[in-house]
């Protein structure tokens, strides 16, 4: 067997491996929009880069039609183990930067990575269902302030370097909790197709998505590390029933 075969053989079975990761990512991490909303593009890009390209260019380097048996496998096992650990490393910087949570903050929803909220904030937190960071898919919560004055201020100072209060779990009740007071807050579709005109045709798939009459639907704004869409709500409930891929702001 040719190095270029062998190779190619190599790269075959590192993308499928990867297609397979990846997929699984983006079912449970990253579901739609959140996967564009976050930033994952530039994330998984990396990833599929190093582990696939990584191993098949170290066994194009190294193979050799002559090396012996004892030798190949020797070589396929190193191969192997630095590829492994590269896709173990992409896998956890991918999933440090997945979203954990998507959180009704006053006026707006936010999506949480899992390495935005402190193990110190965690440790405060009394709710048994908010005590530790999901494993899988994001959920959906609403979040209180504090009424403690100087609870406010430290929460003031934190938002200036960047942990604003939805990275506070320890302040987060479930979304039902607050589901009307998203409603007020919310603004008629026909809003959002009046700011953004070229949206027709996105916000037609979420209102037929939805399955209600659009004037039956209203949408806020979900904001990500990357990207800022719209959460698309039932008007009366504030229910949550899509999005729709649209920058309001």
């Amino acid at each position: 067997m040719s190095r270029w075969r062998a190779s190619l053989i190599h790269l075959g079975i590192s993308t499928l491996i990867a297609a397979l990761v990846v997929s699984a990512m983006l079912l449970v991490w990253y579901p739609s929009p959140f996967f564009s909303a976050m930033g994952g593009t530039h994330l998984v890009t990396i990833l599929v880069c190093v582990d696939v390209v990584l191993g098949p260019m170290i066994t194009l380097i190294i193979f050799g039609p002559g090396k012996t048996l004892k030798a190949l496998r020797f070589d396929f096992a190193v191969i192997g183990l630095v590829q492994l650990s590269a896709l173990a490393y992409g896998v956890y910087v991918v999933a440090e930067a997945r979203p954990v949570y998507m959180v009704f903050t006053v006026d707006r929803f936010d999506l949480v990575a899992a390495n935005q909220i402190r193990e110190e904030e965690l440790a405060k937190v009394k709710r048994p269902e908010f005590a530790a960071i999901p494993l899988g898919s994001p959920r959906t919560v609403a979040v209180t302030s504090p009424t403690d004055a100087n609870e406010q201020l430290r929460i003031i100072d934190s938002a200036l370097g960047g942990a604003d209060l939805q990275t506070f779990p320890q302040y987060y009740v479930p979304y039902e909790q607050l589901a009307q007071q998203a409603a007020k807050k919310a603004k008629p579709l026909a809003a959002l197709r009046k700011q953004v005109p070229d949206a027709s045709a996105e916000i037609d798939r979420a209102v037929a998505k939805a399955g209600k009459a659009e004037s039956e639907l209203a949408y806020l704004p979900v904001k990500g590390r990357a990207r800022v869409y719209s959460v698309v709500l039932d008007a009366k409930s504030g229910a949550i029933l899509g999005f729709a891929e649209v920058n309001p702001w």
